[in-house]
């Protein structure tokens, strides 16, 4: 049975990734032109952000919904950025501007072990939510390094490389997001 969902996320670059691990995990297909109102992720934790979004992005369109909250956890900073990553460097932040911020506040800290977290959601049409987890163990490189990926992906090492180096199917079976959507994907086939 193909499940027909929406992925909860104006950000194209989550919602490609999304799409491209629930196609090699299978039993879904993401609909895409719908439109909803922004979410303001205003909960203190992953879980209560994807919660909230899913939520929403459910009730506007219908249709069983997915969304994540991905935290980058760095040890030396007392697992910051945590809940604000996507917001670090300020509000409207670009990637690059969040990773020169993390990149300048580890300067010269020679601990850099971290992990990437996130927690992904399925809020379905009929009400039932599906909470599941996806962790990453790595550290911060001392500079970017790669072309892909997207967010700290450039900076994320697992291993001798980082995410950005690594191709995007292979990342796709790897990451915090793959994880926590497989995790999801065998819960939900477990109902």
């Amino acid at each position: 049975m193909t499940r027909r969902v929406v992925v909860a996320s104006k950000n194209a670059d989550k919602v490609s990734e999304v799409e491209a691990v629930l196609d090699h995990v299978g039993g879904f297909e993401v609909v895409r032109g719908l439109d909803w109102p922004e979410v303001e992720e205003t909960e203190e934790t992953l879980e209560g952000n994807a919660l909230l979004k899913a939520r929403a992005v459910a009730a506007a369109t219908g249709i069983d919904t997915i969304a994540d909250d991905t935290g980058l956890e760095v040890a030396a900073l007392g697992g910051a950025p945590g809940v604000i990553t996507s917001r670090y460097a300020g509000p409207n932040a670009s990637y690059a501007q969040n990773v020169a911020k993390l990149l300048s506040e580890l300067d010269g800290i020679t601990e850099r072990s971290a992990r990437f977290r996130t927690v992904v959601v399925m809020v379905a049409a009929d009400g039932t939510e599906t909470v599941a987890e996806g962790v990453l163990y790595g550290r911060i490189a001392e500079e970017p390094r790669g072309a892909g990926g997207f967010g700290y992906d450039p900076v994320f090492e697992t291993g001798a490389v980082t995410l950005a180096e690594i191709p995007p199917a292979a990342k796709n079976r790897i990451s915090h997001r793959a994880l926590a959507l497989q995790a999801l994907a065998a819960m939900l086939d477990a109902q």
